[in-house]
């Protein structure tokens, strides 16, 4: 087992029995591990399920960064998690910038992925400059404008008014830390991978909302394209958390790349 340098551990949660297929999944900026709610009692039924967070947030929200944010940093403490919990080889699913770090860990760690699920990701999300501009928005005036957008970004018109929309952006408000979330825009402005996709070896699954607008399909696209044999799930009817707007065709397709790629 190759182990991390003395990363922080990532507040985490722990699913599923002991002696499953370690499956680690990652969230999205502005969410913490229940992100993961609509797919965890069929994961967990499978797999032994590791969900992690992100640098201030979470509830209870872990500490907020001291140092930079980055996608390497934050993929050396999913490391040092599945150390920690005796993991080699795992699994990995992650949304948008939960999704980066483990097309990461995929490029410079592919002795430790055994199969690889980007779920509205990206190799680049965008000019760096609107990154570090909204970093310095949130840093300045905190969450609450980026919460007020929200779901206009992570849901289509008609789902942004549910149950389960209405309480991810109530959890922004409330659970993330204006230095955690502006820590990640710092990260995502940092972030391009896109020269490094054709070394993924991993089996790799890519799904798309269709109506995403943060990370249209173009970029599931492109991830797609540049991974060799990845697998591409484009979803109508979906936007930036396809997971909770579509919760049973994501479910579906992970269960299905899921048992192909994981060792058993």
């Amino acid at each position: 087992m190759t182990r991390s340098p003395a990363a922080p551990l990532p507040h985490h949660t722990v699913d599923g029995p002991d002696d499953a297929p370690p499956l680690i999944l990652g969230p999205s900026v502005g969410t913490s591990h229940r992100l993961w709610d609509p797919q965890l009692p069929a994961l967990a039924d499978r797999f032994r399920t590791l969900r992690w967070d992100f640098p201030g947030h979470g509830d209870p929200a872990p500490p907020t960064p001291t140092s930079p944010t980055t996608v390497p940093g934050l993929a050396r403490r999913v490391l040092a998690l599945a150390d920690s919990h005796g993991i080699d080889r795992f699994a990995y699913a992650g949304v948008s910038l939960g999704g980066a770090v483990g097309a990461w860990l995929a490029v410079h760690h592919p002795e430790r992925l055994a199969s690889l699920a980007l779920i509205c990701s990206s190799a680049r999300f965008g000019a760096p400059a609107a990154w570090h501009e909204r970093a310095a928005l949130v840093r300045e005036r905190g969450t609450g404008p980026v919460a007020d957008t929200a779901a206009t970004r992570w849901f289509t018109p008609a789902f942004a008014a549910s149950p389960q929309a209405t309480a991810l952006v109530d959890a922004l408000r409330r659970t993330v830390s204006p230095a955690g979330y502006a820590a990640c825009c710092d990260a995502l402005a940092d972030y391009d991978l896109r020269a490094d996709l054709p070394r993924i070896t991993a089996p790799t699954l890519v799904v798309a909302g269709r109506d995403d607008p943060a990370t249209p399909p173009a970029h599931a696209r492109e991830l797609a394209d540049g991974i060799p044999d990845a697998t591409l799930l484009e979803l109508p009817r979906a936007a930036h958390l396809a997971n909770v707007e579509r919760p049973a065709p994501v479910l579906a397709a992970l269960l299905a790349h899921l048992t192909e790629g994981t060792p058993r």
